[in-house]
């Protein structure tokens, strides 16, 4: 028996033996989780920072707040929404009692990327086990260090058997993927998604997949351009364009792309004030395929200049796998740059004249996870959320409206099934189920063969 084998067994058992957990002993697992990962704070953003150089101030605002907030919510929100609900039987249930419980799943399979480690795995895992199920959490070993390290946190905050942590790649999701679950929560890449839901289907295995897409940044010329682009290149400079929701493609109305080209030139000139800064403080890309890939992705004649760099001496530093952020002049929905999720710090510009070819343009593409726009027109919002769909929307700034547990975040299409954060999550985790309790004392005889004219006649009326 190898190892995964031998920890999915033990997550199986655990259900099957304690399938009933008290909601004080989910408290208290979750308690745990929580003392742990506050506990090991600093070793956290040491760890994020080795894998993907990410800052300690970025690695609280994006990953370590985010998971304590959903944490907090959680514990509000779990008495609440898996409190058993009574209603009131229909006339042919009568006489009854009618209830609706939340049950857990089951024995679930969570499936982290390496982009944000923390917080795409802890987020889901808090709600799972909340929900009452018992978890294999996959992480990525594409983020070593900080994969170690939660691994350690959840086997030093829960009882054993009752989450069970699996580090690897291609090979290790060949195997997991093999195995029936009671539910999957995957977080990656549409072409994962696709292979991931084939898996599921096998065994009819219910999911929730958070994917990507192309997310794109509407500006309209009635935005204010100064703050447009200063809070797109906050969203596309985050983890160094590493973000499943980050702004994939800017289109511009033709009024106002110069100016907002030369505003995010100057904010990123801002953020990156120096070669050294960038060198030491900015975000790394992953490792040296998706650098490679993200490299290729570059047409040098569609470059457009920042003053004082060349090309690419000063972009492109492959020894750190880093690509310092760049903007690209794009004119083709059908060019390589435009046909694939970016995820790194290049920033391709379109320009739109009128709403229709903006619609038309959108629509090229599968439907996103996150769409932005910046705009001070309300019909023109109204008008372009009314023909384009998408994940999220996020109006006058890009990325904070998934950062919040009081409202759902997941894609549609292409970009992802189902949603969760917060009290969405337990939902998630959980299924209704319906329990009828018929009483003996009545009974209606009519809906007992044989049946007749007349009998059809009476029931007409009692169940119209």
């Amino acid at each position: 028996m190898n190892d995964i084998d031998r920890k999915y067994d033990k997550i199986k058992d655990y259900f099957e033996n304690k399938n009933r957990m008290s909601l004080d002993f989910k408290i208290s697992q979750i308690a745990n989780l929580e003392k742990n990962l506050k506990k090991y704070e600093d070793e956290i953003y040491q760890a994020l920072q080795k894998d993907l150089n990410k800052s300690k101030t970025e690695s609280y605002m994006t990953e370590f707040s985010v998971v304590i907030e959903e944490i907090k919510s959680i514990k509000k929100n779990i008495h609440k929404i898996l409190k058993t609900k009574k209603s009131f039987p229909a006339l042919s249930q009568l006489p009854a009692s009618l209830k609706i419980i939340r049950e857990a799943y089951g024995s679930v399979l969570i499936v982290s990327p390496w982009n944000y480690p923390l917080v795409l795995s802890i987020s889901p895992l808090v709600a799972a086990i909340a929900g009452g199920n018992t978890c294999l959490l996959k992480l990525s070993d594409y983020s070593k260090n900080i994969s170690e390290l939660i691994s350690k946190i959840c086997y030093e905050s829960f009882e054993d058997g009752l989450v069970e942590v699996v580090i690897g790649g291609r090979n290790e999701n060949e195997i997991i993927f093999g195995k029936k679950f009671d539910y999957i929560f995957f977080t990656g890449s549409p072409n994962l998604g696709k292979i991931v839901m084939s898996k599921a289907a096998e065994n009819l295995t219910p999911l929730t997949l958070e994917l990507g897409g192309k997310s794109p940044c509407v500006v309209e010329k009635t935005a204010d351009i100064q703050k447009t682009a200063k809070r797109i290149a906050f969203g596309k400079l985050i983890n160094s364009g590493q973000t499943c929701v980050a702004p994939d493609y800017i289109y511009a109305q033709r009024d106002i792309k110069a100016e907002l080209i030369d505003s995010i030139i100057n904010e990123i000139n801002i953020s990156i004030p120096s070669i050294n800064y960038f060198k030491n403080d900015f975000g790394k890309i992953i490792n040296k395929n998706h650098f490679d890939r993200l490299f290729s992705l570059i047409d040098e004649n569609k470059l457009i200049d920042i003053p004082g760099k060349k090309y690419p001496d000063d972009y492109i530093f492959p020894d750190l796998n880093k690509i310092h952020p760049l903007l690209i002049e794009e004119s083709d929905h059908e060019s390589q740059l435009m046909n694939e999720e970016i995820f790194g710090p290049i920033f391709p510009i379109l320009e739109w004249k009128c709403e229709s070819d903006l619609f038309e343009g959108l629509k090229r593409h599968e439907k996103p996870l996150a769409m932005y726009i910046f705009t001070n027109d309300k019909s023109f919002t109204d008008n372009l959320l009314s023909n384009v769909d998408s994940g999220g929307v996020c109006i006058n700034d890009t990325l904070i409206h998934m950062a919040s547990s009081k409202a759902p975040f997941g894609g549609v299409g292409n970009s992802g099934l189902g949603n969760y954060h917060g009290k969405w999550s337990l939902k998630t985790f959980t299924r209704e189920r319906t329990i009828l309790k018929k009483w003996w004392k009545f009974d209606i005889k009519y809906r007992y063969q044989p049946y007749s004219d007349e009998i059809f006649n009476i029931l007409k009326k009692l169940l119209k």
